[in-house]
C-alpha cells in the first residue's frame, strides 16, 4: 500500500483527511496512533518529530506530508479522483482555501481549546479563554450562515476541501455552542454534511471512541447511544 495515514479516528483533524480519502475511494492504510504506546508513538515521531496527527506517508514517492490542508491538496494532485476537492480555477481555489482555513482556525481551534479546558483538573480552567472561544464560535456561525446563501456547500454547489474541514469542525463545535434558530442554513448544511457518505463513514469508525469525548452526552443520539 503506497499511502499510509497516521492518525486516530476520534480526532477531528484526522476525520478531515479521512473524508477526503473516502470521497475518492483512495486506497490507503489507516494506521492508528496510540501516543501512550511507546512503539506506536515512535512510528509517528520518526517521520514527523512535531508529533501532530494526521500524517500521510507516500511510500511510492518517499514523501512525508503533514498538516491537513497540505495532505488534501497533495491527494488532489497526485491521487485525484471523481471528486475534485480543490478547483483548478484560481479564484474558486482561493475561496476554497479561505474557507478551509476559516474552519480550521475559527471553528476547530476554539472548539479544541474549550475541550482541553474541560479536561483540566477541577478549578483550573481559564474561564476567560473559554468564554472568548465560545464568542469566536458564535461569530463564526453567523459568518457561515451568511456565506452559505442558497448554496449546497460552503463555496458553491461542489463539495470541496473546505467542506472536508467543515464537517468534523461543526460536528464537535455544535456540542459546545449549539446553532441558534436564526441559523437555518447552517443547520441544513450541517445535516447535509452528516448525511455525506464519506463523513458518515468517518463517524462510524469513531463510534467506539466517543466515550472518551467529554461532551459525549451532546452528540447526535445514534452516536451518543453507541458511546454509552
Amino acid at each position: 500500500m503506497s499511502l499510509v495515514l497516521y492518525g486516530h479516528p476520534l480526532a477531528s483533524f484526522c476525520q478531515k483527511v479521512l473524508i477526503a480519502l473516502y470521497e475518492n475511494a483512495t486506497p490507503f492504510e489507516n494506521r492508528l496512533v496510540d501516543l501512550s504506546d511507546e512503539v506506536s508513538r515512535a512510528n509517528l515521531f520518526r517521520f514527523w518529530p512535531i508529533g501532530k496527527m494526521p500524517l500521510l506517508r507516500d511510500e511510492a514517492r518517499d514523501s512525508t506530508i503533514p498538516e491537513t490542508t497540505i495532505i488534501i491538496e497533495y491527494l488532489d494532485h497526485y491521487y485525484s479522483g471523481p471528486t475534485r476537492l480543490l478547483p483548478l480555477e484560481i479564484d474558486r481555489a482561493l475561496q476554497v482555501r479561505l474557507w478551509d482555513r476559516f474552519f480550521d482556525q475559527y471553528v476547530q481551534v476554539p472548539m479544541q481549546t474549550i475541550v482541553s479546558h474541560r479536561r483540566r483538573p477541577e478549578g483550573t480552567a481559564d474561564e476567560i479563554e473559554v468564554a472568548a472561544c465560545r464568542a469566536t464560535l458564535t461569530t463564526a456561525y453567523a459568518m457561515i450562515e451568511k456565506q452559505l446563501g442558497e448554496s449546497s456547500w460552503v463555496t458553491g454547489e461542489a463539495f470541496t476541501m473546505a467542506d472536508c474541514a467543515a464537517a468534523p469542525a461543526l460536528f464537535y463545535a455544535e456540542t459546545l455552542v449549539p446553532f441558534c434558530e436564526e441559523q437555518p442554513k447552517l443547520r441544513a448544511y450541517y445535516n447535509r454534511l452528516l448525511a455525506r457518505s464519506s463523513f458518515a463513514r468517518a463517524l462510524e469508525e469513531a463510534r467506539p471512541y466517543f466515550r472518551f469525548y467529554p461532551y459525549q452526552e451532546k452528540l447526535p443520539a445514534r452516536l451518543r447511544d453507541a458511546a454509552e
